[in-house]
């Protein structure tokens, strides 16, 4: 089969968990895949970062004349002409990895589209009314012409099944593929860049946006330091969302000493912090899967996090849950209990990549 892939809307380290998904993906058809091709659509301002894709036996580069960094003019030129792009490279199959699935002419491709959550419907007040109103139909689309749909866990398939039961006959969740490796960096590889100790730190890899919760944290790391607990600090990785707002929180709460934003981190300077960490910290309130907690237990380390949306299914209850999210005193007790909890690997082996793209083989191969 000829399977094309849209990678029209991946802008290079700003699309957070959904640009792992799509890369892990994208390594897991390349090793585990030998008998389809891929035609990777791709734009001139990301080509670069795919290339060495079309390097290799099974994949080919189609360079679309959009850039992705204008979403507005990338979103038009997809529903104008990627669907008739498909036909002329005589695509079997057309897999969308993100909601925006574009407008078809009657070629009869059929459209595999992947919906990771529906965080506008729960969280409007997160979106402008424009983006909401351009959410809403692009699911609604999605889920009414898609052949076939693809959810991350089961808490997202059971919300889309309420949403647009128009899905529940042509609906699979298919969890993310997770590439666990080391790091290859020693601690003093990144000491110093993040004026960190080994163990001495509380670790999150997230945005920056209200749902991630990460003002609670916050407080979290205000009260042990009334407690005189100062050692430890809390080290966040992630891009997006208003960092702005978030320091100035930091700035009332004059604690500016105990946490740091390191923005955007390399995957080897991550994997080193996962490593190197006491607990992995995880506030957020609404996830579709959420993959850093699985990260850093595949890394041996213990993970205090919310019960909120997928959270518990996707972790199998094996990380220390605080049941309400905003609530420090829980969250003081929880990481307590996790810091006299001996910590071990977990190997979440249904998130291997083999397995994973199995599962999309044989949606995709239909």
């Amino acid at each position: 089969m000829r399977i094309g892939i849209d990678l029209l809307w991946v802008r290079v380290g700003k699309c957070g968990g959904t640009e792992s998904y799509i890369r892990n993906l994208l390594d897991g058809f390349q090793k585990y895949d030998g008998s389809n091709e891929y035609v990777l659509f791709v734009a001139r301002d990301n080509e670069e970062s795919f290339r060495h894709y079309g390097e290799k036996n099974g994949f080919t580069l189609h360079i679309c004349p959009i850039n992705c960094a204008n979403q507005a003019k990338r979103i038009l030129w997809e529903n104008l002409h990627l669907d008739r792009t498909a036909k002329k490279e005589e695509i079997d199959v057309m897999f969308i990895p993100v909601y925006s699935k574009p407008w078809t002419y009657g070629n009869g491709i059929p459209y595999v589209t992947v919906i990771h959550d529906l965080q506008a419907l729960h969280f409007p007040e997160y979106f402008s009314c424009l983006r909401r109103m351009f959410l809403k139909y692009a699911w609604w689309n999605t889920c009414s012409t898609s052949d076939t749909i693809i959810t991350i866990s089961n808490y997202c398939r059971d919300d889309l099944v309420a949403k647009y039961p128009c899905v529940k006959d042509k609906i699979y969740t298919i969890y993310n593929p997770i590439i666990s490796k080391p790091s290859n960096l020693t601690f003093s590889d990144i000491r110093e860049k993040f004026d960190i100790c080994e163990e001495k730190y509380f670790y999150c890899v997230s945005s920056i946006l209200p749902h991630k919760n990460l003002s609670t944290i916050l407080y979290v790391m205000l009260r042990r330091k009334e407690r005189g607990m100062t050692e430890e600090k809390f080290v966040v990785s992630g891009v997006g969302g208003d960092v702005e707002s978030i320091q100035k929180i930091v700035q009332e709460l004059d604690i500016q000493d105990m946490v740091i934003f390191t923005g955007f981190v390399t995957d080897q300077e991550r994997d080193c912090l996962y490593e190197n960490c006491l607990l992995f910290l995880f506030p957020s309130i609404f996830e579709g899967f959420g993959m850093p907690p699985i990260e850093a237990m595949r890394k041996g380390k213990n993970v205090v996090t919310t019960e909120c949306a997928c959270l518990k299914e996707v972790t199998e209850g094996k990380a220390f849950y605080v049941k309400e999210p905003m609530d420090v005193e829980e969250w003081l007790e929880r990481i307590e209990e996790a810091e006299k909890t001996p910590a071990h690997v977990e190997r979440f082996e249904k998130y291997n990549l083999e397995n994973v793209v199995g599962q999309y083989r044989q949606v995709l191969e239909i």
